[in-house]
């Protein structure tokens, strides 16, 4: 057939279960890719943001005429030059756009300045005079429950609640603060469109909701504001929060020049949300033979100075309090306290990494008291399908292996002992501080569950559209690809359904399509997936029963399995479908916390191996092993990178990652003094990919990204107690908590 009248094309490569070359993978690669960082415009000013050095302050005065007087200082804002609802918020519009009469978190914005350029925008930021009358900062979260000054209170109550067990393990744990840390900062590019309206490109996790908060706050109608995806370096949760974005915009409209800004890495710590620290109380009680009769928790969070997503953080550490395990009897009592700390909210896990890493405790305390083989007794106790789950009573309906998760781990051989022969393999690394006789192995075990999608009766959807073009066909979304893979996932969906080869994937602004909903929860392959793969099912039935029954040739579109798209064909109609894919439905809690609160589940296991120098307390996390239910791997290389790069958040969070506050004010808002795991850092790893098809993801899939986080803290902990003989019930864990007496 000639390329004038059409093109036929092939069984394609890129299908689903292959792991195809991403398209931005070069690019990235080549430091091509263009982050919003990188964006411009013409006549384009430069922005910053005057921010409270004190957690809690009344704002006296703010002085703006020696910003004003600088050369090329084109406006300064404060809270009286915004134009609608004074406030916004992800779940809560709780937190001011610009702080008025009081500041009420260390780096809270007081006011944005617009110049000509970077350094210009940063000495007007730095001349505006601010008059604050420093108030007691209130950063202890149980004092704020005994004031009542919390975000929610959740209490759980199933089974018989005066049931009990003969064998009984109690403990108290602690989880320090956590950031995201993503490599890119917050950035963004806000441009007026000459009629009151404006274009905003900034990083995000949900443009459909930043662009609600924005239209909000700039008093203007929907239509006015637009929203559009844009590349950004990493997210695990800290972009779902809106931030410079509604500055951005009132200082493009005021100036009627685009404005961008763009957050340095200390002023990131301070712009984004947090992981909740937590501290929680546990009760263990089991029969003789190891079953569990009754699990007792308190939960308490911090949620910093604004609601963010605390309330739905603290609801999923209450529903996960007892992990992938079967319970007669439970009770659970959860507290997200509002205190002067820093904002917390979405991070990677979403509330069950914290609860994790206690109640994984809690099993290996138990195990040890009935000295029984800690993977026996999760054995025993696991969770399944046809299960309830042990706090809200709702029967898990979909596939979840949790047994043969714990019998893959078990199977999983053991590294060789080090040798020791070379400093690279000792905890001292390069730094030659480690004798060798006092490194002790260790090795620990846990398993974290996790729901997919969001719940408590949210309508959680996505939309996309796919086309048919004489190059091929073209998904538009405005699902928000973070990194992990879903521009290439979406690809092989469309690939798999129509036969087709090329497919381009367009991200596109709030105008002209309806929310994907946010890229977190697990959610994006779900949902946006199986819009995708509805349309393309829709959109190649419409060609098959349009021309149904004819034969191939030059005008024709099928043949088999193959397509053929032709000119002719495509010039009678739209060939496009558009798709608005909800997952099963869910309810929010009973008055006991039970319900039908959750849509999907996923669980995890993790084996950790670490060597430690008992004596200086060091730590080196040799290998840190997997398996992960994933339903049906679409791709299967993305699988693993996520399922790798969680692992090293988790390991972050087990031996070094915590924000430091004194008095609600960050002590270390740098990577010279918040660690990361370097590559020197990073354990071996093997992922063993446990495919069960889930029940509702496109092809069977599950959502992946948060289950390797969730129990690797866990695991790594478990090991470092293995080695040192410690309790260990807080993390991270430093040095001086193995090292100290």
């Amino acid at each position: 057939m000639s390329t004038r009248t059409g093109r036929r094309v092939g069984v394609p490569r890129g299908v689903i279960r292959d792991s195809p070359l991403r398209p931005d993978g070069v690019p990235k690669l080549r430091g091509e890719f263009e982050y919003a960082q990188d964006l411009r415009a013409e006549g384009m000013l430069w922005a910053a943001t005057v921010r409270s050095p004190h957690a809690r302050a009344r704002v006296v005065s703010i002085d703006l005429g020696p910003a004003l007087a600088i050369g090329g200082v084109h406006a300064c804002l404060t809270a009286a030059d915004v134009p609608g609802r004074a406030t916004f918020g992800l779940e809560h519009a709780d937190q001011p756009v610009l702080a008025g009469d009081e500041v009420k978190f260390w780096g809270e914005p007081v006011a944005v300045v617009a110049a000509e350029d970077d350094d210009t925008a940063r000495r007007a930021a730095a001349a505006v005079e601010v008059r604050y009358e420093e108030l007691d900062a209130r950063t202890d979260p149980e004092e704020a429950d005994d004031r009542d000054e919390v975000f929610r209170r959740l209490s759980i109550r199933r089974g018989d609640q005066g049931l009990h067990g003969s064998v009984v393990v109690e403990g108290e744990y602690e989880v320090g603060m956590q950031d995201q840390a993503p490599l890119g900062t917050e950035a963004g590019l806000a441009i007026p469109d000459g009629q009151g309206g404006v274009d905003l490109y900034a990083t995000s996790q949900y443009v459909h909701v930043d662009q609600e908060q924005v239209v909000a706050s700039l008093g203007l109608r929907p239509d006015q504001v637009r929203a559009h995806p844009t590349g950004i370096g990493g997210a695990f949760g800290a972009r779902e929060d809106v931030n410079l974005h509604i500055h951005l915009c009132m200082l493009a409209l005021h100036t009627g020049r685009p404005v961008k800004m763009v957050y340095h890495r200390s002023e990131s710590f301070t712009g984004h949300v947090h992981r909740h620290p937590a501290w929680l109380r546990y009760r263990h009680e089991s029969d003789e033979d190891g079953r569990l009769v009754r699990v007792e928790a308190r939960v308490m969070i911090d949620g910093g100075a604004y609601a963010s997503t605390t309330s739905a953080v603290l609801a999923n550490a209450c529903y996960f309090a007892v992990g992938p395990y079967r319970s007669d009897s439970v009770a659970v009592d959860g507290v997200g306290a509002r205190t002067n700390n820093p904002p917390c909210g979405a991070m990677r896990g979403f509330g069950a990494v914290q609860v994790c890493f206690a109640y994984e405790a809690q099993m290996d305390r138990l195990a040890a008291a009935l000295e029984m083989d800690p993977l026996d007794l999760r054995e025993l106790n696991a969770l399944g399908t046809g299960d309830p789950m042990p706090t809200t009573g709702q029967v898990i309906e979909t596939p979840l292996p949790t047994i043969e998760v714990i019998r893959s781990l078990q199977a999983m051989p053991l590294p060789e002992p080090a040798t020791m022969a070379h400093h690279s393999e000792l905890p001292g690394g390069s730094g030659l501080t480690t004798e060798p006789h006092h490194v002790r192995r260790g090795v620990g075990y846990a398993l974290g569950l996790k729901n997919l999608g969001f719940s408590e009766g949210s309508d959680d959807y996505a939309q996309a559209r796919v086309r048919l073009t004489p190059d091929g066909a073209v998904v538009e979304t405005a699902a928000i690809e973070v990194g992990q893979g879903l521009v290439t996932v979406l690809a092989q969906i469309v690939r798999s359904a129509l036969g087709i080869s090329r497919v381009d994937v367009n991200h596109v602004d709030t105008s002209k399509i309806d929310s994907a909903g946010s890229t977190s929860a697990s959610r994006q392959t779900q949902l946006s997936g199986g819009a995708t793969l509805e349309a393309s099912v829709k959109l190649r039935q419409r060609v098959l029963d349009r021309h149904e029954g004819e034969e191939l040739d030059d005008d024709g579109v099928w043949k088999g399995d193959e397509l053929v798209v032709s000119w002719s064909v495509l010039a009678e109609e739209d060939w496009e479908e558009t798709v608005t894919f909800r997952h099963p439905p869910t309810t929010g809690p009973d008055e006991n916390g039970q319900g039908v609160i959750h849509a999907d589940f996923a669980v995890a296991g993790h084996r950790a191996v670490v060597d430690v120098d008992t004596e200086l307390g060091l730590v080196k996390v040799v290998r840190v092993d997997t398996a992960q239910d994933v339903g049906l791997a679409l791709n299967p290389q993305s699988v693993r990178g996520q399922i790798e790069g969680g692992i090293l958040q988790g390991v972050g969070l087990a031996v070094m990652e915590e924000l430091v506050m004194k008095d609600g004010v960050i002590l270390n808002p740098t990577f010279t003094d918040y660690l990361l795991p370097t590559i020197l850092d990073a354990p071996d790893v093997e992922a063993l990919l446990i495919e069960r098809e889930g029940s509702w993801g496109p092809f069977g899939a599950k959502g992946v990204g948060e289950p390797p986080t969730i129990s690797s803290t866990a695991a790594v902990a478990a090991a470092i107690r293995a080695a040192s003989g410690k309790e260990l019930n807080r993390v991270p864990i430093r040095p001086q908590d193995i090292a100290l007496e």
